[in-house]
Order: structure tokens, then C-alpha cells, then sequence
């Protein structure tokens, strides 16, 4: 049996690999900070689907992806019905739905003077608007926490 640790580390890995052609833009969350994201809010749960008003790896709701940009799958228009579900359970969509929304709400939620991975985790998990003085609940804080350790320092 691999140990959770170990999990944790090829989870973090996998993410990175999917998502590194989202990092070929200029976009405000490096790969990193985006796979202990996801890492955090599912265990990377890469064959997650919709569960209730959240979809896929990055438990995103309707309007997070919508103010993320609404981006889609192979082009499909971002007016249909299936738009939001097969992004937000595509691993590369919502990786850049993640983009989008950060780059709309990025702000230093934690008053240390930056904006950083732990102030991208806060507006993930609490929203643009309800990130300031906020505490990462469990386990997603131990998951989080725990790859940011496995995958070194990051940065913004």
C-alpha cells in the first residue's frame, strides 16, 4: 500500500504534468499552487464528477466557472447545457476556469503584503469576495498544506 504521503506527492505530480500546457500563458497560478489546489479541495480527485453544485477536481460551482470566463471542452459554446459539467470535470478546463477566476479576484486575503498560493487557496475555497480572515477548513488545509511541503516552496 503507498503511503499517504506518497499519494499526495504523485497526485500533486500528475496534476502538474495535465495542466502544464494552461501554464504556457501568462496566468497568475503557477502549476504548483494549482495542483495543491486541487490537491486541498478533492485529493485530486481526477475522476470526479458532479456532486451536488460542484464539479470535477476543483469542486467548482456554476458561477465560479462563469466568472472564470465560462471556458469550455473542444470548443463547445459556453451556452450550452452540458458546457459547465464537462469543463469542470475536464482536468486542463478547469485548470484554466481556475485561471480565469483568479485573475478576476486576486487579492492578498491574509494581509501579509503578498498575493501567494495560500491567498489563491483562501479565494478557491471561500470565493472572491469572502477570502479575507478566513481559515482553510480540514482536511482541505492538511491536504493543501501537506503538498505545498512535497512540492516545495511556491510562489505566486
Amino acid at each position: 500500500m503507498m503511503p499517504a504521503y506518497a499519494k499526495t506527492a504523485f497526485s500533486a505530480l500528475a496534476v502538474y504534468f495535465t495542466i502544464t500546457l494552461v501554464m504556457s500563458q501568462d496566468l497568475p497560478v503557477n502549476q504548483q499552487c494549482l495542483g495543491c489546489i486541487c490537491e486541498g479541495i478533492s485529493a485530486c480527485n481526477t475522476s470526479s464528477t458532479c456532486d451536488g453544485d460542484v464539479c470535477g477536481p476543483f469542486k467548482i460551482t456554476w458561477a465560479y466557472w462563469a466568472d472564470a470566463g465560462k471556458p469550455t471542452v473542444g470548443g463547445e459554446s459556453p451556452e450550452a447545457a452540458t458546457a459547465y459539467a464537462h469543463c469542470a470535470s475536464d482536468t486542463y478546463c478547469s485548470a484554466l476556469a481556475v485561471q480565469g477566476y483568479m485573475s478576476k479576484f486576486q487579492q492578498d486575503c491574509n494581509g501579509d503584503g503578498k498575493i501567494d498560493c495560500d491567498d489563491f487557496a483562501a479565494i478557491h475555497k471561500f470565493g472572491g469576495y469572502g477570502c479575507k480572515g478566513q481559515t482553510l477548513p480540514e482536511p482541505f488545509s492538511s491536504r493543501y498544506h501537506q503538498c505545498k511541503q512535497i512540492v516545495g516552496q511556491l510562489r505566486p
